[in-house]
């Protein structure tokens, strides 16, 4: 057995190490080569660690960011998947390439972004202390058919984790109900602060209860369906979290300040990242890493400091122009952003590269239920929309629909004369790309700025 180790380990690194000299990722096949001698390589190098764990639908980079802050603000020696690659392969990858030939970790700590189907296999394999759940919603109609799919395959791994602490979205009655069938302990978080002060109109994701069918009603509303629902009927409702938002102080283009309360004291808390969605990665990230017994200082340092993970509103200066590349893959997500670009208070132009790869998800029918008419709203702000991908025009459709007019709408079909076009414009420059897309972009933008590779 520890031969077959140590031959992974080494043939994971090998293959990294030629993708890597070839300026590719390198993030998923040396995990893939891996897996081919350990498949259980992951249970064997973990066996020793401290491992915090990340799922949901939206918001596990980030959150994973923070984390990761956290632990460094507490002089914790960690490895994590900074890559983004949260499928069994690549986190595989990420052990092998933090472990000695001999099988025996580096790292005490680990922070570990996983995709949500992966987690039937992963969480069973690794064995997390804690678990972070963000939020269920409907997102790649092509892999996840329903939200309840999503939900089914969180559950899932959290079954193979038993004795993993859990700590989920109280606001997303989804993810909430998870409590009710595990045999985890749970610790709740959530927002109790209204985050916009203009929404975008939403489709709610979850409208119904799950145990009886009633309609939700709601004492407030963040977005989504997330909020403090409660059923009428049944009387199921949003569970008191342990760690909440109080009051978003003060919200602009470049963080929130908010109040934070735990189970004991309140604290003021500063998020390095706009928009309402980036408060609740930052809560849930609190909750988690205080529950893996962190300091309160150090989560809330990590929250002020940490550095944002790639295409999750990072910014580059292309030219003169200041840009912010902001990930967009679903409905709720894409929502969010536009909630945060409608309350700007100073002119911009936006960019959205749609692709519908594998990665990003073939069927791109969500655009359809995404608010665009909200950008109409934005007047004059609103300098101008360019579009691009491999649904650029699809795109461009979608946005004509809204009432984008014509004269501030674009189809731009190269890449190359998009940054172009982007470091000549005299304001802010918002690019929203999906997955694929957003790795074209930033490999580009990587050549030209000091923003270095994704994977770093």
């Amino acid at each position: 057995m520890k031969i077959k180790v140590s031959l992974a380990i080494l043939a994971c690194r090998l293959t990294r190490l030629a993708l890597r000299m070839l300026k590719r990722g390198g993030t998923a096949l040396p995990g893939k080569v891996a897996l081919k001698i350990c498949p259980d390589l992951i249970a064997v190098l973990a066996k020793d660690a401290h491992i915090i764990a990340v799922t949901g639908t939206n918001g596990k980079t980030t959150s994973s960011r923070i984390m990761e802050q956290a632990l460094a603000d507490a002089g914790l020696n960690y490895f994590a998947n900074r890559s983004g690659s949260n499928l069994i392969q690549g986190i595989t990858a990420d052990f092998a390439d933090n472990a000695t030939l001999g099988g025996k970790l580096k790292k005490d700590w680990a922070v570990i972004e996983c995709d949500e189907a992966a987690t039937k296999k992963v969480f069973a394999l690794m064995q997390p202390e804690v678990v972070l759940v963000t939020n269920v919603f409907r997102d790649q109609v092509d892999r996840f058919s329903d939200v309840t799919v999503t939900l089914e395959s969180i559950r899932t791994g959290l079954l193979g984790a038993p004795n993993a602490t859990v700590c989920l979205n109280a606001d997303c009655s989804l993810t909430a109900s998870l409590a009710d069938d595990i045999p985890n302990k749970v610790v709740f978080y959530g927002v109790d602060a209204e985050l916009y002060k203009t929404r975008v109109a939403e489709q709610s994701d979850a409208p119904c209860c799950l145990r009886c069918g009633a309609t939700y009603q709601y004492g407030h509303r963040t977005y989504g369906h997330l909020g403090d629902w409660s059923c009428p009927d049944c009387g199921a409702k949003r569970p008191a979290p342990a760690f909440s938002v109080t009051q978003l102080l003060q919200s602009d283009s470049d963080g929130s300040r908010v109040t934070l309360r735990t189970n004991d004291e309140e604290r003021e808390c500063y998020v390095n990242l706009p928009g309402g969605y980036n408060v609740y990665n930052a809560i849930g990230a609190v909750a988690a890493v205080a529950t893996a017994g962190i300091p309160l200082d150090a989560a809330l340092s990590a929250c002020r400091d940490f550095r944002c993970g790639f295409g999750r509103m990072e910014r580059f200066t292309l030219g003169n122009t200041p840009v912010r590349m902001i990930l967009i893959k679903n409905t709720a997500g894409c929502n969010q952003v536009l909630n945060f670009l409608a309350n700007l208070e100073s002119p911009a132009r936006f960019v959205i590269c749609l692709n519908n790869n594998i990665a990003d998800g073939t069927d791109i029918s969500w655009i359809q239920d995404v608010d665009f008419e909200m950008l109409v709203g934005m007047g004059d702000k609103l300098q101008s929309v360019t579009v691009a991908g491999t649904r650029a025009q699809d795109m461009a459709q979608r946005l004509q629909e809204a009432g984008i007019a014509e004269d501030k709408l674009c189809v731009c079909t190269d890449y190359g004369e998009l940054l172009d076009a982007v470091a000549a414009a005299e304001t802010p420059v918002f690019i929203m790309p999906t997955y694929t897309a957003m790795l074209e972009l930033r490999e580009r933008i990587s050549r030209i700025t000091d923003c270095g590779d994704f994977w770093e």
